[in-house]
């Protein structure tokens, strides 16, 4: 995602003087970890095939029945990281560095406001997400993945005038799925206070995810018949 200009309304990220919403400009392109594990992963299964074709003994049933496992784990694991989640490359919204980048963000981004960019089988999901300090510091979250071991109170991440608005100000009751939980994120511990999703579909990664399946389904079939053949099962190829 690049060069987008996106206007944000949030309770908790004042617009500045004069304007209604908050522009938030992407000069430069974002990076997405997972999309370069997915093609890392398509790359795998396009070698596979071309070691099965060219390499090895297309004769040999126990090289090829090796093979067609391999290109099915491969194709698995890349449909796992198009579902997305914490456990895949880029998952973690709250180990990204770039949000401080002035070549990425022009203007340069409020030290509350976490921007994260994602796949889904069908879509880019930008995930918008504005930050306070934690009001329990000193208490480790096990959710959370420690990125310093510095005192909280000699972190620069939240500015102090942010520190006050946030404390001084009327605090809601947050009602998204990170309400309770507790992030180290640029070096301090801070909460998720608001939390917004801007989704757009995108028919590329649409027919990625349909070819994917269609790919492994085929390749399960595969492994099947020549298991048949075999006498064996695929379990125990």
């Amino acid at each position: 995602m690049s060069a987008q200009d996106i206007s944000l309304r949030i309770s908790s990220l004042a617009p500045p003087r004069g304007q209604q919403s908050y522009p938030l400009r992407i000069s430069s392109p974002l990076p997405l970890p997972q999309l370069s594990s997915l093609l890392n992963l398509l790359n795998q299964a396009l070698d596979i095939i071309d070691i099965s074709t060219w390499t090895g003994d297309p004769k040999n049933g126990s090289f090829i029945s090796g093979q067609l496992r391999l290109l099915a784990d491969t194709i698995d694991e890349a449909k796992t990281v198009m579902k997305g989640g914490e456990d895949i490359a880029g998952g973690k919204w709250w180990e990204d560095d770039f949000a401080s980048d002035e070549m990425i963000f022009a203007p340069p981004l409020p030290p509350n406001l976490s921007p994260h960019l994602t796949l889904t089988p069908t879509s880019l999901l930008l995930t918008i997400r504005t930050l306070q300090p934690s009001p329990s510091s000193s208490t480790p979250n096990p959710s959370s993945t420690p990125t310093s071991t510095t005192s909280p109170s000699t972190h620069t991440g939240l500015s102090l005038r942010t520190r006050l608005t946030q404390i001084l100000a009327p605090m809601p009751v947050a009602t998204h799925d990170e309400a309770d939980r507790v992030f180290v994120y640029r070096g301090q511990e801070v909460k998720v206070r608001d939390k917004v999703r801007v989704e757009s579909q995108d028919p590329s990664l649409m027919a990625v995810g349909a070819k994917l399946s269609a790919v492994g389904h085929a390749v399960e079939g595969w492994r099947y018949k020549l298991g048949v053949v075999m006498e064996q099962g695929m379990e125990d190829d």
